[in-house]
């Protein structure tokens, strides 16, 4: 089949709308929901999507699963575990639809894009009502309101590139820090993700209706925005209008947004216009998400990963020569087929010579249908989990040294919630994007303070407040 990407119309918009509406006057139409999101921030964006056409549809969140009429399961098959912890708490639902049969369960996102996983999931989970793709998500109401009048099973999965859908509703249980995406899908084809084939092909939407959603989450109160895509380093590649992630960033930055951050970059696009415009900026926050995977130029050929060690640690360096306070994480994969003993030590030396704030490590997952399932040479798991758990050991010493060095410092916090550790407390995240608990009350709450870090904790920060402040002071210390 051949695929295609889909500006969806707004005759299109309008049709969901109207389903949405007719949703709303069924009588016996679910009053409740609650959505369970496995996954990384673009299913966390789309659940708020999600919950936005609930909303839409008469619905209101309940609290927990157990009190509500539709449970919708939004899923993630990057990696093995995330598949089998979704599936395995997916039939745990089918005692509560036995009690209440009218309950409508619905399972939807990436793992469901997969080739024939929809009708899989269907077929051995019969008690779910409904399964659909990322690439559909924009016609959830149409979708609800089939599965309502017919209540037969509804698969819905559609073969594209996927699509750009405009003017979605959102519905964020934070209104002080938003998701923004700004595109869509992945081009690059690692050979160990499954992403391209589930998310698509890479497509950004326009600048403007990027900064036109931009200016609605700003006065809606949001003082921090995240900018999402797979690869946001490559935005505007696939437009001929000029738009490019630098000149995205200066737009932003002169809207006035409070905090601005991104992520996912690919080293291979990491451009020195970037770091400039990040450099330049007053509201972009000094934390650089770069995930490496890998030490060793053996294995990052293997991973089709376009970059090699060294071009990986200039880049770093510019980075830090560009803003030398900045912060920086990855994603790191051991047990990668053909890893030897040397490449994982190549690993080793390249996270001690970074010095991550902190690095997300995970045992390398075979996905079926990318290229890194058929290859020779797996690592044995007793070997893997060998090293995963002396990369782990590294890093926290790493991390533990780095947060030991802030103590004394003044960084600028966000304050977002009253502290899970001590009520007299509040909590937010510095620039660095580590949480910081300092004494306060609620009413600092959306506001921007600036404190002395006075203590390091495993991975949070303690510290006093030294003023509140205007939100259009500069992010870096």
């Amino acid at each position: 089949m051949s695929r295609k990407t889909i500006q969806v119309t707004e005759q299109e918009m309008a049709e969901q709308r109207e389903a949405a509406r007719r949703v709303r006057e069924i009588e016996d139409r679910p009053k409740s929901y609650f959505i369970v999101t496995y996954g990384c921030q673009m299913n966390a964006h789309d659940s708020e999507i999600l919950a936005g056409m609930m909303d839409e549809m008469g619905m209101t969140p309940a609290a927990a699963r157990e009190e509500a009429e539709l449970i919708l399961f939004n899923t993630c098959c990057i990696r093995d575990n995330a598949e089998r912890k979704a599936l395995g708490n997916m039939t745990w639902l089918k005692e509560l639809k036995r009690q209440n049969p009218r309950l409508v369960l619905c399972a939807c996102g990436c793992m469901i894009q997969q080739p024939r996983m929809a009708k899989v999931i269907l077929r051995q989970y019969p008690f779910f009502d409904i399964a659909f793709g990322t690439h559909n998500l924009h016609k959830f109401p149409s979708i609800l309101e089939r599965a309502l009048e017919t209540r037969r099973q509804v698969i819905s999965i559609e073969e594209t590139d996927g699509c750009i859908a405009e003017g979605l509703p959102c519905s964020s249980e934070s209104k002080i820090t938003s998701y923004l995406s700004i595109m869509y899908g992945c081009n690059n084809f690692c050979s160990y993700c499954i992403v391209p084939y589930v998310r698509g092909r890479e497509r950004s939407r326009s600048e403007d209706d990027i900064l036109r959603e931009a200016e609605r989450l700003l006065e809606g109160g949001t003082q921090e925005i995240m900018l999402l895509g797979q690869n946001v380093n490559s935005y505007g590649n696939d437009r001929d209008d000029g738009a490019t992630f630098p000149g995205l960033i200066r737009r932003l930055d002169a809207l006035g947004v409070p905090r601005l951050r991104f992520m996912t970059s690919h080293p291979k696009d990491l451009s020195e216009e970037l770091i400039e415009a990040m450099a330049s900026s007053k509201h972009c926050a000094h934390h650089f998400h770069l995930p490496v995977q890998s030490g060793s130029d053996a294995i990052l050929k293997a991973m089709n990963r376009i970059y090699d060690r060294e071009t990986y640690l200039r880049r770093v360096e510019s980075l830090r020569k560009a803003m030398p306070h900045i912060a920086l994480t990855t994603d790191i994969i051991v047990g990668f087929p053909g890893e030897t003993d040397a490449d994982f030590e190549d690993t080793l030396s390249l996270v001690e010579r970074v010095r991550y704030d902190s690095a997300y490590t995970f045992v390398y997952s075979p996905r079926e249908g990318t290229r890194a399932a058929a290859m020779p040479n797996p690592v044995p798991q007793e070997v893997s989990s060998e090293r995963i758990a002396r990369l782990i050991e590294t890093q926290e010493r790493i991390s533990a040294e780095v947060l030991a060095g802030l103590v004394g410092s003044e960084q600028r916090v966000l304050v977002e919630e009253v502290s899970k550790r001590d009520a007299r407390q509040v909590a937010g995240k510095c620039t660095r994007n580590i949480t910081i608990n300092f004494d306060g009350d609620e009413s600092l709450i959306g506001s921007f303070a600036r404190v002395r870090v006075t203590a390091a904790g495993h991975n949070t920060l303690k510290a006093e407040l030294v003023s509140a402040e205007d939100k259009e002071a500069p992010e870096w210390p």
